[in-house]
């Protein structure tokens, strides 16, 4: 473990994810969710991520909102020099990466002070004193009426992994050599130690099918979380009072279908929570009601209200855009109570309307069909559908061809990267600011269409073969060329029905 590294992991690099709750215009759309006005209605923004791991985020963030200068910091000079090359590569000129520790960026020079900081898997892996640093770094950087996303991770919802999450720490403490040795080590171990039938298991079953779900999941993840020297479960009280000490309010969840008390709790639990008057205390007692386990939360410095007209003017002018292929869509939802079916004679208008291209909610309501049902019911619609990750929030159409101009060469960076790793698995959308997912094969088959080439199944072929690969089916590798063309034939003709013309509507294709 490196001195400067203070207990975290790096040795080993975290993921090249993209994390859609840090996209600013879905930050402005929860703040409007919730009533109140967000930076992103007053012009020019600073952006700053804390903590940006191997800054892609921050990256396809910059492309695809190039009239916001982003700022980003992680003390993992592997992760930075990464994220600056690509930035050079994909010719993003308004991000700017450090290798600086959070007591270290605060004072530096370059940064100006800042409409939304972000942290995301940053709080609970953290030390006391570097969280003390970063409540001191909001209170100094962050603009009043500025944005805050973190996410954590709470209790209740972790009580009963808890322990084993310690014991795989413990563990991996006595081993030595690099991290990715050591987490074999670790899950082997614990798969013997539960395979015992410890009386904890016995207490809590569940753990012995959460424990099989880890060993599946991506080593760098795995090595991040539960390998961490720093490791702290919060209650929700307790991360509200800290960054109390920075001036800031409690907005509401940035995932959105947790706004929806239907589809979380029962009536009992809503009875309950309408006696409780006091914000933080509401907080924590719904917390318990659903379990929960990760929470990613919105805080304001500063929250201003929206007069209810002002509010209803901004939703008009609200746009959105599909991100799931409308064929994709099932009317259902789940939250924490269940399972919910979502009524067609809402919902279907909606989404035939939104799959001939992104509409305002002014724009949608000249719909005679979507007219009649009523202004609440598209409101909930909407919050809904952008909650379940169908419609995406976008920016306004005007500075759309700007946007473009800086996706396109960002997402031909990722699809050259295609060719050789299996790595990102996001491009950026000049409309809706944010990032949509699309596989390596997907990717493959896009670059195969730009480049020309008459069979983009047989060129992502090539590329795979060449390297060794196979696709899987069924639960079994395809081990003939014969096999694996017929099953990248197969789904390019589902890509191109389904996926295409969503990536084209996006600006993306």
């Amino acid at each position: 473990m490196s001195s400067w590294a203070s207990g975290y992991v790096a040795d080993i690099g975290y993921t090249h994810g993209f994390y859609r709750e840090l996209t600013p215009a879905l930050l402005g759309f929860i703040s409007l969710a919730r009533g109140r006005r967000s930076p992103l209605q007053a012009g020019p923004l600073t952006y700053c991520e804390l903590g940006c791991g191997q800054g892609f985020s921050t990256n396809l963030l910059a492309a695809a909102n190039p009239d916001i200068e982003f700022f980003a910091t992680d003390f993992n000079p592997s992760h930075i020099a990464g994220a600056q090359a690509f930035a050079a590569t994909a010719g993003t000129r308004n991000v700017h990466f450090f290798d600086q520790s959070f007591a270290e960026f605060v004072d530096e020079p370059s940064l100006p002070d800042c409409d939304i900081i972000s942290l995301h898997g940053i709080y609970s892996w953290v030390t006391a004193e570097h969280r003390a640093d970063i409540v001191r770094f909001i209170r100094r950087r962050l603009r009043p009426g500025g944005l805050v996303y973190i996410s954590y991770n709470t209790q209740p919802g972790w009580s009963a992994a808890a322990p084993m999450r310690h014991l795989m720490s413990l563990h991996a403490r006595t081993q030595a050599g690099p991290t990715v040795g050591r987490l074999d080590a670790v899950l082997g171990f614990t798969d013997r130690v539960l395979a015992t039938n410890p009386g904890f298991l016995r207490a809590n079953p569940a753990v012995r099918d959460r424990f099989d779900r880890i060993k599946a999941q991506n080593r760098a993840y795995l090595a991040h979380e539960y390998l961490n020297d720093a490791w702290t479960l919060f209650y929700h009280a307790e991360v509200a009072a800290e960054l109390g000490e920075a001036k800031l309010d409690f907005i509401g969840s940035a995932a959105l279908l947790e706004h929806i008390d239907a589809i979380n709790l029962s009536p009992e639990q809503l009875r309950v929570l309408a006696e409780i008057s006091e914000p933080t205390l509401r907080e924590t007692v719904r917390d318990f009601m659903v379990n929960q386990q990760f929470r990613r939360d919105v805080f304001a410095r500063g929250s201003v209200g929206l007069f209810a007209q002002e509010a209803r003017e901004i939703w008009l002018e609200q746009r959105v855009a599909l991100s799931t292929p409308r064929q994709d869509v099932q009317l259902t939802v789940t939250g924490s109570a269940g399972q919910a079916t979502l009524q067609p004679e809402t919902y279907l208008p909606v989404l035939d309307a939104l799959a001939e291209g992104p509409r305002t909610l002014r724009q949608l309501l000249e719909d005679a069909t979507i007219a009649r049902l009523g202004w609440p019911r598209l409101q909930q619609a909407v919050l809904v559908l952008v909650g379940g990750g169908h419609l995406q929030p976008a920016r306004d159409e005007a500075g759309e061809a700007a946007r473009s101009e800086r996706t396109t060469p960002f997402n031909e960076a990722v699809l050259q990267r295609a060719r050789f790793a299996d790595q990102l698995q996001f491009l950026a959308s000049p409309v809706t600011g944010g990032g949509i997912m699309v596989d390596r094969i997907a990717q493959l088959f896009l670059l195969g269409t730009r480049s020309g080439q008459a069979d983009p199944p047989g060129f992502a072929w090539d590329i795979l073969s060449q390297q060794g690969q196979r696709l899987v089916q069924d639960g079994k590798s395809l081990e003939s060329s014969e096999e694996n063309l017929a099953a990248l034939r197969f789904r390019f003709g589902m890509f191109t029905e389904r996926q295409l013309p969503v990536l084209k509507q996006l600006g993306i294709a």
